[in-house]
């Protein structure tokens, strides 16, 4: 992360100096006023995302025509200046504001201070500011079509093996208290630490779709949701196992169950015969004695609780899997060769039963 995220920067700022630097000497080789407002104007395009970038160059192209015609009406016979550009500032925040053109703000408002100074509007005048905002955000377009996607891609998806990982040790530990045995390790803190990594994912997963042309990078946001969820139902697990003030016989069973689910905990699998194997240890409780002591009576009501946490577990993973469209189930759970270099589980992982 801390590597990805320093070549990020690095990789940022040389595309910032550069395409600033030849945005300003395009503008200077057109003879242009105001040459290094190309500059500042790529700058602040090239700071965005790629999807950013085109969306902003669209929006700023479209206020650059109402940014003209507000000058026109307010400059031209200004009798006090830093009221009238008050009132710019005004008008152009409340409409970019409104229409959700934020970003738009700083460059239409650079582009004011030009007319208000040189209170020129001829259309040679009109020409040159909208030459500057052409020339810096083409820079900034063209640049921004460099990016580190396939090291970011890769970096995505060992932080999905990570996690897997991360929730089958946390699983493997509620297991062993299930079994009354000895916790290894402090299985709050784990949860508590894989909560604020899954936050981290989900922006570096969002990063990476803005930052993409693909039709279908959301599916890496989806899956680090779904398993932030997931995380969210062992924190309540385990809280609810610690409820339990004497483990019941029948913990066994829930026990075994999280053993055999831990292994399943992977990308390529529709946890059907999971949630079918949940529903028989369901429909075993119920031909259970019936407790005879109120301790044994919350114990049990406790461990009803933890298979309903293991059956919400599951189906999110369910609702993620059944909610990807045809060309995200082709690309991303397509053919064994694909699945096995993107998983990098070895061939007897790749031999499980997918549902």
């Amino acid at each position: 992360m801390k590597e990805l995220k320093f070549n990020k920067i690095l990789l940022q700022a040389v595309k910032i100096a550069i395409g600033s630097s030849l945005a300003i000497y395009i503008a200077e080789f057109f003879h242009l006023d105001f040459p290094t407002s190309a500059g500042s104007i790529a700058l602040l395009t090239i700071v965005t995302t790629k999807w950013e970038t085109v969306r902003l160059s669209f929006f700023r192209i479209i206020t650059f025509v109402v940014t003209a015609v507000l000058a026109l009406l307010l400059f031209q016979n200004a009798p006090i200046v830093w009221v009238v550009y008050g009132i710019f500032i005004f008008i152009l925040v409340m409409m970019c504001e409104s229409l959700g053109w934020q970003s738009a703000i700083s460059v239409n408002a650079l582009i004011g201070t030009h007319f208000l100074t040189e209170k020129d509007f001829s259309l040679a005048f009109i020409k040159n500011e909208f030459m500057l905002v052409l020339i810096g955000i083409t820079i900034a377009i063209l640049f921004n079509l460099f990016h580190l996607n396939r090291t970011h891609e890769s970096k995505i998806i060992e932080s999905m093996r990570y996690t897997e990982n991360r929730l089958q040790m946390i699983l493997g530990e509620l297991a062993a208290y299930l079994s009354d045995r000895p916790m290894e390790r402090n299985v709050w803190d784990d949860i508590i630490e894989l909560e604020g990594q899954l936050g981290d994912f989900v922006k570096m997963a969002f990063d990476y779709q803005e930052n993409t042309f693909h039709s279908h990078p959301g599916y890496y946001i989806d899956y680090f949701e779904m398993r932030t969820k997931q995380c969210n139902v062992l924190h309540n697990l385990h809280y609810e196992m610690k409820q339990i003030r004497k483990i019941p016989t029948q913990s066994k069973v829930i026990a075994e169950y999280i053993i055999y689910m831990m292994d399943y905990v992977i990308e390529i699998n529709l946890p059907t015969e999971q949630l079918g194997r949940l529903e028989e240890i369901f429909e075993e409780m119920k031909h259970e004695p019936l407790p005879q002591s109120r301790q044994e009576f919350e114990s049990r009501a406790m461990l009803y609780h933890i298979l309903m946490d293991l059956e919400e577990f599951l189906v999110f993973k369910k609702r993620f899997a059944e909610s990807m469209n045809e060309e995200q189930k082709k690309r991303y759970w397509g053919g064994t060769d694909k699945d096995e270099k993107k998983t990098g589980k070895d061939s007897l992982q790749n031999t499980k039963k997918l549902v």
